[in-house]
Formats: structure tokens, sequence, C-alpha cells
């Protein structure tokens, strides 16, 4: 499957046109992957979690497909619920829920939640009486880039006492759910929780609980600089074993790094060069507390296609702010570069932008819409051919 990449020529002019740093987002990426796991995961939901990446035009651009979406946070809830979002297509998928998202989710009329602890049980039955709860089993897979098992999910072996006891306090126990970890790239997560869930579906049966919706959660993964999963095939083969042992249960996913991650390109530029330590440093407009924010908070390793061949040198590249934890890489391998020399960073839509921040004063990056662009950018670099 081919992912959004801009061209050089695109590049360069769409830094002359807009400044650096710049994301660049694609809807028809959007469009393409979310499409992909619809085609081979048919009749499945697909619950975006749009904590990946929350711009409003990916949602927009979800919600006319039909989408569903996977909520954090009272904030997340309201923002879809102000674009005009049916509170009906939101699960609020965060296992320990705040005061304030519980009011919210009354307020707007979300009625679909997650736990995994007793004490959650008493907030929800309180908050939302006779809510739609599922509950998160933990599934280990170290195989994982995250592995979200570390915070969320109970033991299967006590998954009936919760079960038992959400039904007891009024809520609507509708099903299990769990999630194998972000940046997933084997099936056999998934496979090998479906069976475990299985289990539990038929015990709680035994218990006299219908359970009748099963979550998958998300994990799918995007291509590394090492690694480009075919996520078509891996989407195929859990839907398979889905509709053996669910055949007549109604299931979500919820997607995030996949649907998001390969629409967007950012374009920096070395804006200093200086040699420390026997090493050549590259300082950029962008940096850890903006887009490469993903490099803490996702142990993400981006690729930065530079567009210059020759010999490559190890490098150190940094950010733009006056912290010295402003650091991205370390010992990069890359062609040397001089100031003002555009990188291309391509899949950087996953939680990227979205956990940026303004420390010391720097603006988020500017996000533009790479279908609404190009028919200017196209017009500029005609022009500058034929000059």
């Amino acid at each position: 499957m081919k992912y959004f990449r801009l061209s050089q020529d695109a590049v360069k002019a769409l830094a002359d046109t807009y400044s650096t740093p710049l994301l660049v987002l694609s809807l028809e990426q959007i469009e393409l992957n979310y499409k992909l796991l619809a085609e081979n995961m048919p009749d499945v939901k697909i619950y975006y979690a749009i904590k990946a990446n929350p711009d409003e035009r990916i949602i927009r651009k979800l919600d006319t497909l039909g989408g569903y979406f996977d909520v954090a946070s009272d904030g997340e809830m309201r923002m879809l619920n102000q674009l005009g979002i049916d509170s009906d297509r939101m699960v609020y998928a965060n296992p320990v829920k705040t005061n304030s998202g519980l009011k919210v989710a009354h307020d707007v009329g979300v009625h679909k939640f997650t736990f995994d602890s007793e004490s959650e049980i008493e907030k929800m039955a309180t908050a939302t009486p006779g809510g739609t709860v599922l509950l998160r089993i933990r599934v280990d897979n170290p195989h994982a880039l995250v592995d979200l098992n570390k915070k969320f999910g109970v033991h299967p072996d006590e998954a009936l006492e919760l079960l038992t006891k959400a039904k007891a306090a009024g809520l609507d126990v509708a099903g299990l759910c769990f999630h194998v970890g972000s940046q997933s790239t084997s099936s056999e997560a998934y496979i090998a929780a479906l069976k475990s869930c299985r289990k539990l579906f038929d015990a709680a049966k035994g218990l006299g609980m219908q359970l009748h919706i099963l979550d998958i959660g998300g994990g799918f993964p995007i291509p590394t600089l090492t690694e480009e999963p075919d996520v078509a095939q891996m989407a195929a083969a859990i839907y398979k074993v889905i509709r053996q042992y669910f055949p007549d249960t109604e299931i979500w996913a919820e997607p995030g790094r996949y649907i998001c991650g390969t629409a967007v390109n950012l374009i920096t530029q070395v804006i200093g060069t200086k040699v420390r330590n026997n090493q050549q440093w590259y300082f950029l407009d962008d940096g850890l507390y903006g887009t490469f924010s993903g490099v803490i908070f996702d142990h993400w390793d981006f690729e930065l296609e530079t567009f210059k061949t020759g010999k490559t040198i190890p490098a150190t590249f940094a950010g733009p702010s006056c912290d010295s934890l402003d650091i991205m890489f370390r010992d990069k391998h890359t062609v040397p570069m001089e100031i003002g020399d555009l990188i291309l960073v391509p899949n950087c839509g996953a939680y990227t932008s979205a956990s940026a921040t303004v420390f010391n004063g720097f603006a988020k990056t500017q996000i533009v819409v790479w279908e609404e662009v190009y028919k200017a950018i196209q017009a500029k670099l005609e022009l500058a051919t034929a000059g």
C-alpha cells in the first residue's frame, strides 16, 4: 500500500509558501486507511481513538465515512459534541474516569464505557445509571511498542467477579474489551486474546450474563524505519478468527495510530549547526516540545529525509527551545547539512501534534490539508518549471 509522502519539489514549494515548520495532512490517506480496515474486517464498528490525533478535519472526514469514536476525557467528548457527533457513536474508553468526564458523559448522553476495577463500578452506576459497560481484560504482549497492559486490564481470573458486581450495580454488562498494545506488528496477540475472551463469554453465560459485544482495541501498526507491516493481511487474519469464535457478537475496534499515522508529513529545516564533543549537531525549527514529542511519549524513531546523497555521518538533532532536554536524536546518520536545508519527516500523524506544547513560547506547528493546497502548489511548481 502506498502512503502519503511529499516529493522534494512539493516540500520546497510548501516551505516557500507557508514557511516552516509545517505539518501537511492528507485526508485522502485518512480515508484509505479507514477503508482498508473496513474492507478487511467487514461489520466491525471502527471507533477512531482520537487521542492519537484530534485534528477536527480528521474527525469530520471519519464522520462522513460513518466512523465511530473512542474518547478518553471530558474535553474529547465536548469537542465531538460541538462538532455534532451523535453521543451514541462514542465510547468512553478510559478505564479510570474523572468526575468531570462522567458528568460530561451524562450531560451529552454518552452511555458506553470501559472499566477494569471495582472502584469504577460505583462511579459509573452513580453518574450514568444503566450505562453499557465493557470489562477490559489484560493481554500480555511484550512485543508491542507501547505495552498499555502495564497500566490497564484486569487479569482474566478476576473478570467474572467484576462482571457480576457491575451487573448487581444495575449496569448493562454488555461485553469485554482488550488492547494488545500500540504498534503491534503481529496478529498473534489478538488471536490469543480472542481465545481468552471466548472462554470468559462462555463462563459469563453460565452465570446468567449474555455478553454480546467484544472490543478488540487498537494496535494496528504503521511503517517504521525497518519494517512495513501488511495491515490488510493482519486484519483479515484477525477477522477470520473473530468470526470463528464470535459469529453472533457485535465487534468493535479502536484504531488510532493506523488511521492517522501515515496521513501527515512534517517539513522542518536546519536553523543552526555546531560541533560538540567531536560530533556534528543540527538544530531544527521543530523539536521535542513540538511535533517530535513522539520521541518521548511514543518511543518513536522518525525518518529524516534530507533529499541529499553522499557519505553519511553520525549527528545529534536538537529542537529550537532553550532546554537541554530538547534533543531528539543522537548518533543518527545523515548526509552533512547546512542552515536552511529542508527535511521531510513522513508518517508523523500519530502522537506528535497531539502531544505538542507551546513551551518557551514556540507556537504549535501549523497544519495544512494537502488536498486543499495541492492545486496552488502544483501551479507554483509548473510556473517554476516553465520559467
